[in-house]
């Protein structure tokens, strides 16, 4: 019985990764996986420090994605608006893209929307279109960047809560 909650285990980390390439929760399912394995086994294996860890981790995760695009968007020197706008546009993209493409709609929307919500609060505030397009082009790379970085974290998760449960 016990290899079934490896097993588990194994498979909800690789679904996790996957989850959080498409900018869903998945951090979260890997943490909330290890844990589930560790109290199974007495907070043994993985130990409870493991699992503290990988919250810490999520957390982290979580607000690298979020701060990467409002801090390329600061570089180009967005208005506080536009930095408001490309989060809200990024979050509306990714809802409006997923449905039509499911899984690269999600990133794309994302991307797009954190554009499109940076280039209209610049010129909004601003009314200068060539530095709302420099805005927008920097908090879309950002938001590409912070969900790469979300995955790089997903992926060492995954890999510290199958050693430590097998280990």
């Amino acid at each position: 019985m016990d290899y079934v909650w490896l097993v588990s285990l194994v498979v909800l980390c690789f679904v996790g990764v996957a989850l959080t390439v498409v900018r869903m929760p998945g951090t979260w399912l890997i943490m909330a996986a290890a844990a589930a394995c560790s109290w199974h086994f007495d907070w043994a294996s993985p130990s409870w420090k493991i699992v503290v860890a990988l919250g810490v981790m999520a957390l982290l995760a979580e607000g690298l994605e979020m701060a990467a695009s409002l801090i390329t968007a600061h570089k180009a020197g967005a208005s506080k608006r536009a930095l408001w706008y490309a989060m809200a546009g990024g979050f509306l993209g990714m809802f409006m893209f997923t449905i039509p493409l499911p899984i690269i709609g999600t990133v794309l929307g994302g991307a797009l929307g954190c554009f499109a919500g940076a280039l209209i609060g610049e010129i909004s505030q601003h009314d200068d279109l060539a530095k709302g397009a420099k805005v927008g082009l920097f908090a879309a790379v950002g938001q590409v960047l912070g969900t790469m970085a979300k995955s790089m974290i997903a992926v060492v998760m995954a890999g510290l809560s199958v050693c430590a449960a097998l280990l």
